[in-house]
């Protein structure tokens, strides 16, 4: 349940970046904060994700499901 719970914190984590990038992106100020740095920000917390769920089910914390239908 932990993992489930810091998984969907990231994954909101994620999408408020996305949104202070786009944000960034409409106001065209060129003397404000980069816009890669929110997308950086979003392309490392994608691979905590990623890593954090491999190993969970390396660990057994988590298991796959074994069909997919």
């Amino acid at each position: 349940m932990l993992v489930k719970v810091i998984v969907g914190g990231l994954l909101l984590y994620m999408v408020y970046n996305l949104f202070m990038a786009m944000r960034i992106m409409l106001k065209h100020d060129p003397d404000g904060a980069p816009m890669s740095k929110y997308i950086g920000r979003r392309v490392i917390t994608s691979l905590i994700i990623v890593v954090m769920i491999l190993l969970a089910m390396a660990m057994g914390i988590i298991t796959p499901n074994p069909r997919p239908y």
